[in-house]
């Protein structure tokens, strides 16, 4: 339970783990070929009306977010820096009235670097 000073934590819808391919990146090689990345997607919505109602009319539709997204990460628009794409992808977040904010974790899963590294990443949050 929350004190009157503090209010209750913000509702959530967590996505988390989308893989989908794209073709991003500084390197030429990068740039020609389609390459792992990972997606995770926290969006700050109202939960209490659809906790109720238990109708989809009332909340988020979470497989139109990650459709969405998917299709920023997947498309045409090559970006060279994550940032730039984890940027458009929060846009896609956003179109929905209800989000708040939405804060994006992308992860490029094979980064071409001389180091052993599973991944290199960015996580943005953007507020409406």
């Amino acid at each position: 339970m929350t004190s009157p000073d503090r209010p209750d934590p913000p509702d959530r819808i967590e996505l988390r783990g989308l893989r989908v391919l794209g073709v991003h990146g500084v390197l030429p090689e990068e740039r020609v070929t389609a390459q792992p990345f990972e997606l995770d997607l926290d969006l700050e919505v109202e939960l209490a009306v659809p906790g109720s109602s238990d109708d989809l009319a009332d909340t988020v539709d979470y497989a139109r977010v990650v459709d969405r997204a998917s299709a920023v990460i997947a498309g045409d628009g090559k970006y060279h820096l994550l940032e730039a794409l984890a940027e458009a992808v929060a846009v896609t977040g956003l179109d929905d009235h209800r989000v708040v904010s939405v804060t994006v974790g992308l992860r490029k899963l094979e980064p071409p670097m001389a180091a052993a590294i599973a991944t290199v990443g960015v996580r943005i949050t953007r507020r409406r």
